[in-house]
């Protein structure tokens, strides 16, 4: 696993840090490679009854890597729908802790993790149409089911930033700690969560996620339109404008 993912088993939980602080925990293909073989080796491990992630440093994550995303795809099925796609189905619980900033699929992964934890100096950001790129990860149908079709489109659309104490208000998030107590708290309610029955907890889950088959093909003509803007003008002039630290010009 690279090392800008790191593995670790606490117990009966896997911990996965986004290892990346010196850029903000942005993510590259590496990374999402990273995460879903360990999403994969979680699944397949009956010792592993939980899954933790969280990030590195001053933030959770920063989003994609923009550098890496213009520059051509790996061959085979990108490492970031197998990361999102395997989250998605993942059968264990998934337990966040959000350290900071969670911009772009920082966010819209939480929607797929189970329980949810932040940082009072978290904040929340989804802004894809601010880089020529359309929302992903079946954000475009959970996160409304989540906040309100207003609070999501204001999020979506209008690049707004969501405080810890607004995601917890919003029902985006359950609990907030201070930076020093988040992952204490997380690793406990890990703990407790892996110490239930197994079978129970992985029929608990299936059934508070009945009827994800929407979510599945809203992922699929979402990643269809990524795909196409990742190849557009407004997203090269976004990369542009990033790099030069100037305001895109659309």
């Amino acid at each position: 696993m690279t090392g800008r993912v790191l593995s670790e088993r606490r117990g009966r939980s896997l911990v996965l840090t986004l290892n990346r602080p010196e850029q903000l925990n942005a993510l590259s293909h590496d990374m999402y490679a990273a995460l879903a073989d360990g999403f994969d080796i979680a699944s397949q491990d009956g010792e592993i009854r939980a899954v933790v992630i969280t990030g590195a440093g001053a933030a959770f994550t920063a989003g994609n890597d923009l550098g890496d995303f213009s520059r051509p795809m790996p061959a085979g099925k990108p490492p970031v729908v197998r990361f999102l796609e395997t989250l998605r189905d993942f059968e264990k619980p998934v337990v966040a802790a959000v350290n900071g900033p969670a911009v772009g699929i920082g966010v819209t992964m939480l929607l797929h993790c189970d329980v949810v934890f932040a940082s009072d100096a978290a904040t929340f950001r989804a802004p894809f149409a601010h880089v020529g790129l359309v929302p992903e990860a079946g954000s475009s149908l959970l996160l409304p089911r989540a906040l309100g079709m207003a609070m999501a489109n204001d999020m979506l659309l209008a690049g707004r930033t969501l405080s810890a104490s607004e995601a917890l208000s919003g029902g985006l998030i359950s609990r907030i700690a201070s930076p020093a107590e988040l992952l204490s708290l997380t690793m406990h309610v890990a703990a407790d969560v892996a110490a239930q029955a197994p079978g129970a907890m992985k029929a608990s889950k299936a059934l508070i996620r009945a009827g994800r088959e929407a979510v599945a093909e809203q992922m699929a003509r979402e990643g269809a339109i990524f795909a196409q803007q990742l190849r557009s003008a407004e997203f090269r002039e976004a990369v542009s404008a990033f790099l030069e630290k100037r305001p895109p010009n659309f």
